[in-house]
């Protein structure tokens, strides 16, 4: 008796996706809950288990795009497994290393595949010992000159000059692959952003050394009263909360000619995957203490790198911040994640001279950049809300007190 696999639904809104990666060998003995293919949607990545266990047929290739409930495998339940080892081992696909055919690239698998070549016979010399074109060309030439029979000794040749004619780009090293789904749905969404709204950034600074102390001195009893280390990300969270509060339109949305003002605060927290950019939301985050937002932040941030967050978790926010600080930017102006209208972007920290109280002083200071749709969002607005924002990380007494 076989039973088929077919592609889950994730989502309302979301129809399909794409099989990134299948995680069990074709013939080879899963276990019911067994993690067998990993589907990548337009909002997220998911590890997808097996629906019963026995021995597994794949019917559809990695990389191939696919709709919700389409079949692309079964499972024969009838095969029982082998003790300590699979039920049906792979015995027609190259074993899973930089060797193997098929983890070569497009432009290296053409040079293998036409001179019949043996890539567990080839020394990579690229990144994590990845074959290079120039790796099979060398081995090429290497067994042209084995097969060749030798020539009589000729003369010294003239020297080779020293500068070569740049190779063309058929002969330069280069992989091609396909844009994953969530790369795709962020750059549709850029643009739509782009064509749909009139945006415009407005910058302040903010001298971090108050928010900076109470994190020196409390991060120890913090951590042993919480079990989780706090960051600037939960301040500045609890800070556009107690900001938007004050001015609506920044956690607004438009829709047709209707403007739909959030009385509730979703915020979304942006993550950089190696897959590209995501957004969990923190629901009702105005409602969260400071460990309770570090806690929701390190729970979205663990499951998105496990590829267990639901679509859910990714849709709905009334609002965004971005750190770029993260990875040393000093300044930029975020895109916010339509259609939302206005997104809070935070920087890196740099020790600057400043003038406190007619004094020139070293204080810690990070530019904050909002950039918000002008269609919803006046320029008064969007100068008071991040105003307020800075007072409150400025003065974090009056953020405690959510004065």
């Amino acid at each position: 008796m076989s039973t088929n696999i077919a592609v889950p639904s994730v989502g309302e809104s979301i129809t399909g996706g794409m099989l990134t990666t299948w995680l069990k060998g074709d013939g080879e003995y899963v276990t019911e809950g067994d993690e067998i293919f990993e589907l990548e949607t337009e909002k997220t990545s998911m590890n997808i288990p097996a629906p019963v266990s026995g021995v597994l047929k794949r019917t559809v290739d990695e990389g191939s795009e696919v709709e919700t409930g389409q079949v692309v495998g079964e499972i024969d339940e009838s095969a029982p497994a082998a003790p300590g080892r699979d039920a049906h081992p792979k015995t027609d696909e190259a074993p899973a290393s930089p060797a193997s055919h098929d983890a070569l690239s497009p432009a290296v698998r053409r040079v293998v595949d036409e001179h019949q070549l043996n890539p567990a016979a080839i020394e990579g010399t690229g990144k994590d010992g990845r074959i290079t074109k120039a790796d099979a060309l060398d081995a090429v030439n290497r067994n042209s000159a084995a097969s060749a029979p030798q020539p009589a000794a000729q003369p010294s040749p003239a020297p080779v000059p020293a500068r070569q004619p740049a190779a063309s780009r058929e002969e330069r090293d280069e992989d091609v692959v396909k844009m994953t789904m969530i790369r795709k749905k962020t750059a549709a969404r850029l643009i739509e952003a782009r064509r749909n709204a009139a945006h415009l950034t407005t910058f302040n600074e903010i001298d971090m050394h108050k928010v900076m102390a109470i994190r020196s001195e409390h991060k120890d009893d913090f951590e042993k009263e919480h079990g989780i280390r706090i960051g600037f990300m939960s301040f500045f969270v609890k800070a556009c909360c107690q900001a938007l509060k004050t001015f609506p339109p920044v956690n607004a949305m438009i829709e047709g000619d209707d403007v739909h003002y959030h009385h509730y605060y979703d915020i979304g927290v942006a993550i950089s995957l190696e897959r590209g950019l995501i957004v969990p939301v923190i629901r009702d985050a105005d409602k969260l203490s400071f460990a309770g937002i570090e806690n929701a932040i390190s729970s979205l941030a663990r499951r998105a790198k496990d590829k267990s967050l639901t679509p859910q978790e990714l849709t709905g926010g009334t609002f965004t911040i971005t750190n770029g600080g993260v990875f040393g930017s000093l300044l930029s102006t975020p895109i916010p994640a339509y259609p939302q209208v206005a997104i809070l972007g935070m920087h890196t920290i740099k020790k600057r001279p400043v003038v406190v109280d007619d004094e020139i002083v070293i204080r810690p200071m990070m530019y904050v950049a909002l950039t918000y749709d002008h269609r919803i969002i006046d320029g008064r607005d969007a100068i008071g809300f991040l105003n307020k924002v800075k007072e409150f990380i400025e003065d974090p007494d009056k953020l405690l007190l959510e004065m």
